[in-house]
């Protein structure tokens, strides 16, 4: 495929970012839930996976320069609250939860961020400060993209999040995640096919045996390529450095099998 890759020194960036942006992520309404989601993209795999569908491709998967730490490929989905209880209260369940977001009825009941129609929606309000840093680690950010529009409308704005503090969260994790053992393993394993026992053995190495449950992983095409992570993540830690005590199980570890691809730049 054709190269992709990140804006350079996106590491350097994002490190001096979660340095100097300390303010924590605070909802202001709808706060009675227990987990985030933290959802990273493994951007040559999301990338190959559709160059191999024929899917249209968009901007951040043209070519760009190859960063020097490959583990600047693992970039920003997106955070999700998980569903609270007084939404769930009102007869919602978790899968209309994360089907709908803030638009779901009969509570909030906000306008519905289309994942086709991401630049419909609504500005967030970010600062400039704020928004080149998120750049740096979320290729889907602006642009005729507009990943960080769709992510706020669906899963931010309900809880009055501060735009700076929601998405300033994203960034500081995905540095925390890719200066960890599991970022070395990723970087380590550039291009190769690897094991999921492997992989979990990296995660047990950066926060714990008991962690290991609680990333998903989702893998497209054949071979399989790494896609996606999804890293649960407690509601009270959210604002702290990730520990073993930081994370929570979840239901499924998605469906990447016995090995995958850490898929890298090229078709």
């Amino acid at each position: 495929m054709f190269i992709k890759g990140l804006f350079t020194c996106a590491s350097l960036a994002a490190t001096l970012f979660s340095a100097a942006y300390a303010a924590p992520l605070k909802p202001t309404q709808y706060g009675d839930f227990d987990r985030y989601v933290l959802a990273l993209s493994w951007q040559t795999g999301f990338c190959q996976s559709l160059h191999a569908q024929g899917r249209n491709e968009p901007d951040e998967c043209r070519p760009q320069k190859e960063p020097a730490n490959k583990a600047d490929y693992l970039t920003v989905h997106g955070l999700w609250p998980g569903l609270p209880k007084s939404i769930a209260a009102r007869g919602v369940d978790d899968r209309r939860w994360m089907r709908f977001g803030c638009a779901t009825r009969p509570i909030p009941n906000m306008p519905e961020a289309k994942a086709s129609q991401k630049c419909a929606a609504a500005e967030t309000g970010l600062s400039l400060e704020v928004a080149n840093k998120l750049n740096a680690v979320m290729p889907g950010a602006g642009s005729t993209t507009c990943l960080e529009r769709y992510e706020y409308a669906k899963h931010g704005v309900c809880f009055g999040f501060d735009p700076d503090d929601y998405f300033g969260a994203m960034v500081r994790l995905d540095t925390e995640i890719k200066q960890s053992a599991l970022g070395q393993f990723l970087a380590d394993n550039y291009g190769k096919t690897v094991t999921r026992e492997a992989f979990n053995a990296a995660v047990a190495k950066a926060y714990g045996d008991q962690s290991v449950k609680a990333v998903k992983l989702t893998c497209s095409g054949n071979p399989a390529w790494l896609t996606e992570m999804q890293i649960a993540i407690k509601a009270d830690a959210i604002n702290a450095p990730l520990a073993a005590t930081s994370l929570l199980p979840q239901p499924h570890p998605g469906n990447c099998g016995n090995s995958f691809v850490i898929d890298k730049a090229g078709y």
